[in-house]
C-alpha cells in the first residue's frame, strides 16, 4: 500500500507542473501563461490501462510525459527551441529520440513494433538473449551493439555512440550509482515503470509513451486497439470455473510459482480461469514469483484443471514424459492425467505487445479442450 500510495502522490505532484518548472502559471519569458494561455496543456493523453505514466500536449506539439516515480521528459519536435525557463526537474528530449541504450527487455518488442529499431543503438542484451528476431538479426549485423548489462554499462561505448538516453528497467534502482554516473555524462535516463502496471494490457499501453517519443502515436494507438479489441470479446464470456496452475521446476528442484494478483495471473482470470493459488506471495513485496517445496506445491496445485509450463525459464519440453522427469509428483497432477498440460514459448515475456493475443490464448485453452488445436500463438500441448 505504501508503494501504490508514493506513486499515486508522485504522478499527481508531476502532474501539477507545467513544463515551464514552476507553477502552472510560468511561460517562456517568464509572465504569466494566462495572458496568452501558450503554456497550458491543450489536451492529455487518453489512457485505458496504465497507470504509471500520463502525457500532456502543449500548443507547438510539445509533449511533457509524467511517470510515476517522479520523473518527466519534455518531448520536444524537431527543428523547434527548446523552452526557456523550464523546471530543473525535467529532462529534455529532442526529436528525432536516437542512439537509445535500450536495457528494458520487455521494452524492446515494442519499438520492433513501432518498425524502430533503427532508434536503438546499444542493447544491454546480447543478442543470444533477444527471442525477438528483429532485434537478433540487428545485433548480429552490428546496427545494435551491446553495452554491458544495466550494473556495468560500457560508459566509453555510450558516449561514442552520441547516446541521447538509457531506458532502463527498475533494476537500476539497486545500482543507483550507474544511473548517477549516466546522467553525469549528459545521458538521461528513464526508468521503464511498466511492471508496475496492476493490469496487463496496462503493460501494452505504454506503447503510446514510445510512440510519443518516436513521433508514432497512430501506429501505437492502432497496435494498441489491437490487443484491446481481444480483450473486448472476452468481456461477455463468463467464468469457465477452471483453475490453473502457473509455474517451472528449478534446477534444485522446487516449484517457482507465480505471485497471486500478478499480471500473469490476472491473464489467466481475463481469459475466464481461475489461478490455483488465491493468496500466494507477499502483496507487498515487488517480485512476481515464490519458491515452494515441492510438497507444499503439490498440497494445491495437484487438483489444478490446467497446468501452464513457463519454459521462458524452467526450458522448453516436448512431451509430458519430460515434465514428469522434473518431479516424479507431477504425475499425480489431475492435469497431467487429464493432458491438460501447455507449455509456453519462450518470447512469452518479451512479447509486451501481444498481451491481449496471449489472454485470448489462455482463453482458447480453457474453452476448445481436447477438440482444439495443439499449438496456440504463445503456447503449444504436451503429449
Amino acid at each position: 500500500m505504501k508503494r501504490i500510495r508514493f506513486l499515486a502522490l508522485a504522478l499527481a505532484a508531476a502532474l501539477a507542473f507545467s513544463p515551464l518548472g514552476g507553477c502552472a502559471a510560468s511561460s517562456p519569458g517568464g509572465t504569466a501563461a494566462g495572458q496568452d494561455g501558450a503554456w497550458q496543456p491543450e489536451r492529455s493523453m487518453e489512457l485505458q490501462y496504465a497507470k504509471n505514466f500520463a502525457v500532456d500536449y502543449y500548443r507547438g506539439g510539445y509533449a511533457l510525459i509524467s511517470i510515476s516515480d517522479g520523473s518527466r521528459f519534455l518531448v520536444v519536435p524537431q527543428g523547434k527551441q527548446v523552452p526557456e525557463e523550464i523546471g530543473e526537474d525535467i529532462v529534455v528530449l529532442q526529436q528525432p529520440v536516437e542512439n537509445l541504450y535500450l536495457v528494458a527487455t520487455s521494452t524492446m518488442c515494442l519499438f520492433d513494433a513501432l518498425d524502430s529499431l533503427q532508434s536503438i543503438r546499444l542493447s544491454g542484451s546480447r543478442a543470444e538473449d533477444w527471442y525477438i528476431e528483429n532485434a537478433k538479426e540487428a545485433m548480429e549485423r552490428g546496427e545494435i551493439l551491446y553495452a554491458g548489462k544495466y550494473n556495468a554499462p560500457d560508459y566509453e561505448l555510450i558516449l561514442s555512440n552520441s547516446c541521447s538516453l538509457a531506458i532502463e528497467n527498475t533494476m537500476i534502482n539497486h545500482s543507483p550509482e550507474v544511473k548517477e554516473k549516466l546522467e553525469e555524462l549528459g545521458v538521461p535516463v528513464l526508468v521503464e515503470q511498466s511492471s508496475f502496471e496492476s493490469h496487463p494490457l496496462g503493460r501494452t499501453e505504454w506503447i503510446k509513451l514510445y510512440g510519443v517519443l518516436l513521433g508514432k502515436e497512430e501506429e501505437a494507438q492502432r497496435l494498441f486497439d489491437t490487443q484491446a479489441a481481444y480483450l473486448e470479446e472476452l468481456a461477455s464470456e463468463e467464468n469457465t470455473g477452471k483453475t490453473v496452475a502457473f509455474f517451472y521446476i528449478s534446477s534444485s528442484g522446487y516449484a517457482v510459482a507465480r505471485k497471486s494478483g500478478d499480471y500473469v495471473t490476472k491473464m489467466i482470470e481475463l481469459a475466464g480461469g481461475n489461478y490455483i493459488f488465491e493468496n500466494l506471495g507477499d502483496p507487498e513485496k515487488a517480485t512476481s514469483t515464490v519458491t515452494l517445496e515441492m510438497e507444499q506445491f503439490y498440497a494445491t496445485a495437484k487438483d489444478a484443471d490446467y497446468i501452464i509450463y513457463n519454459s521462458t525459464i524452467g526450458g522448453e519440453l516436448s512431451s509430458l514424459d519430460e515434465l514428469i522427469a522434473k518431479c516424479g509428483l507431477l504425475a499425480d497432477f489431475r492435469a497431467v492425467q487429464n493432458g491438460n498440460v501447455w507449455c509456453t514459448d519462450k518470447n512469452l515475456f518479451q512479447e509486451t505487445t501481444q498481451l491481449g493475443l496471449m489472454i485470448s490464448d489462455i482463453h482458447q485453452m480453457l474453452v476448445q479442450g481436447d477438440d482444439g488445436p495443439d499449438e496456440l500463438h504463445y503456447m503449444y500441448k504436451l503429449r
